[in-house]
């Protein structure tokens, strides 16, 4: 709800703070004295078009703030990860009223501190604004959003909202309170579209996407025709390497071998004694010794150093002879030459071929746009389309029952507020199947016709009432609302709502804000005192002359709160226009009426 609303120097108001009622606040004062410039300063913070000639006379700028608090479950929805696109609401999180915003003002990198949400708006004398979220500078479009889901105004400039057909479908799914049919819907509908974007992407795109099918095929089939190993390419090399460095190998081995153990090269070599057998002469001289100590240590060195030797001329012997031919190096290089290519095009390792080749299998299967491909994706499409249609249809007999009692309800309420004979059709049309109707909410086109007085024809709203009746309309409506789905979590501020009203329609009009009270916030800007007498708490708008020594300032215009005999005297004011006291006592009457009237309306607004 809407906790405190601050002002500076917008228009004739220099300095004031409101803190609305929980339940009804009224705001009352004389024609002309600066009722609509509250209106402004929630427009303002609320994203609206900031005009410079509103900032008061002789001062440099002028700002608004909102502070909104909100209820516990919707700061909680934060941090609770609920997604559903279905909600009517914000698109993305799937919550509706101050849960949206809730989400919305984190989006914006800004959380509620202490449950409370603060929006303002300065806009300076020059033209230019500032748009501020919890401290933070933010676009005047995020204010839009946020306190789009915090506060709905009902003004004659405001009443063109629910002509849009959008907003009537929201406002319906909202009293059929169709959630679950809505989201079913919508997961049928989201696979629909991802066929149909598939489908189009590969018909409109059917030349490119076979030369891309192509080439994908081919270059897979040039993949798997060499087969290639990770790794296969530098090992190839190095075996290239030692069939082109042969006679040296064999040559170095060779003496190598020589010098170590002769018989591994030339059995018969008898020049010369070999490096195993010197060290064998050497063990067997020490042994020989009968001392031990020093003379039996170092035999057994020399011998573990002759099984190391062993090892090395083993290992030296099995590398003669394994050199290859030039036809094996003939081979080889070919292997490498084709290995290369393919790390060449799709490398730079093989392991990197591999990995291109696998995925390129995939993307395949999204290029093929073989008319048996096509085939099979429309039959797919028909089965998902057919799932859809039965999706809403089942949406669309919600809506119907729901339009049915929707239109009947507000009607009768519209008996009681001054607009006998008015009626409201809500009328749900499904579209043709024939034109593929299916869309991202439905099937259904819906309506809401009013009816202004009898005889009249039957026309959209926001073409066949004026601003009064149109508020009074809003307010039947809102009333339903509410008592079907319970609270909206929002804030409604009317405005002109009792044009045209007066007499016993206007203590009726009365106790239904009062009504709407009992479950949302509702401020009303009122001239009615038999309206004003319902409310909870109730402001005052009133003219001041400019001070004698400050001509500069020109008229100045207060608010402030009316409380007991204050309160009173202002009833009696907007009751017959002086405080004789016949007005005053009729002034009291027509609280203590009020009051006894509705108690349960005046306690639910309070929040006991």
């Amino acid at each position: 709800m809407l906790e405190e609303l601050d002002i500076r120097n917008l228009g004739p108001i220099r300095e004031a703070t409101i803190a609305p009622a929980a339940g009804m606040t009224a705001i009352t004062g004389e024609t002309g004295a600066g009722k609509s410039m509250l209106l402004s300063a929630i427009r303002l913070v609320s994203g609206g078009a900031a005009e410079s000639s509103r900032v008061s006379s002789g001062a440099d700028e002028a700002w608004a703030q909102a502070i909104f608090a909100l209820s516990d479950d919707a700061v909680a929805s934060e941090h609770s990860g609920d997604t559903n696109d279905a909600g009517s609401g914000d698109a993305d999180s799937g919550f509706t009223g101050a849960a949206a915003a809730v989400a919305k003002a984190h989006d914006a990198g800004v959380d509620p501190e202490d449950g409370e949400l603060f929006l303002s708006r300065t806009v300076r004398a020059s033209g230019r604004s500032r748009a501020v979220l919890g401290g933070k500078s933010v676009p005047r479009s995020v204010l839009g959003a946020i306190a789009g889901e915090l506060v709905t105004i009902h003004g004659q400039t405001d009443q063109l909202k629910i002509a849009a057909a959008a907003r009537q479908r929201e406002f319906l799914d909202r009293v059929a309170g169709d959630e679950a049919e809505l989201a079913a819907y919508r997961k049928a509908w989201d696979a629909l579209a991802a066929m149909d974007e598939r489908l189009e992407r590969l018909r409109s795109q059917e030349s490119s996407a076979r030369q891309q099918a192509d080439y994908l095929r081919e270059s897979i089939d040039r993949i798997n025709r060499i087969d290639p190993q990770p790794g296969e390419d530098e090992e190839l090399k190095a075996r290239r390497e030692r069939i082109e460095n042969a006679a040296d190998i064999a040559q170095g081995v060779g003496s190598a071998l020589g010098a170590l153990d002769a018989s591994q090269v030339d059995v018969d070599a008898a020049d010369g004694a070999s490096a195993v057998e010197l060290i064998n002469h050497a063990v067997t001289s020490l042994r020989a010794i009968r001392v031990g100590g020093t003379f039996s240590e170092q035999a057994d060195r020399l011998e573990s150093i002759n099984a190391d030797l062993g090892d090395v001329v083993f290992a030296l012997s099995q590398e003669l002879g394994d050199e290859g031919s030039v036809e094996d190096l003939d081979q080889i290089n070919g292997r490498i030459h084709e290995l290369g290519d393919l790390t060449r095009r799709w490398g730079p390792t093989l392991a990197d071929v591999l990995a291109w080749r696998d995925k390129a299998a995939f993307d395949l299967e999204d290029l093929d746009a073989s008319p048996e491909k096509v085939a099979e994706l429309e039959s797919e499409r028909q089965t998902l389309y057919d799932a859809a249609l039965a999706a809403a249809d089942v949406l669309s007999a919600a809506r119907v029952a729901a339009a049915a009692d929707l239109g009947a309800r507000v009607t009768e309420e519209l008996g009681s507020l001054a607009m006998l004979g008015a009626s409201l059709e809500v009328r749900v049309t499904p579209r043709d199947k024939a034109d593929d109707p299916l869309g991202p909410y439905g099937r259904d086109d819906i309506a809401f016709l009013f009816t202004p007085f009898e005889g009249s024809p039957q026309l959209p709203m926001g073409k066949s009432a004026s601003g009064g009746e149109l508020s009074r309309l809003m307010l039947a409506l809102e009333l339903v609302a509410a008592d079907t789905r319970g609270g909206a979590d929002q804030t409604f501020i009317f405005d002109e709502v009792d044009a045209g009203v007066g007499g016993k329609a206007a203590v009726e009009l009365g106790k239904r804000l009062a009504r709407l009270a009992r479950s949302a916030q509702v401020i009303v800007v009122t001239h009615l005192a038999q309206v004003a007498s319902w409310a909870d708490a109730q402001f005052v708008v009133t003219k001041e002359p400019p001070d004698a020594d400050d001509d500069d300032l020109g008229v100045v215009t207060t608010i402030a709160e009316v409380n007991g005999e204050t309160r009173v005297h202002e009833i009696a004011r907007m009751l017959s226009g002086s405080e004789s006291e016949a007005s005053l006592d009729h002034a009291r009457e027509l609280l203590s009426d009020s009051r006894l009237t509705l108690p349960l309306a005046r306690a639910g607004a309070a929040g006991d």
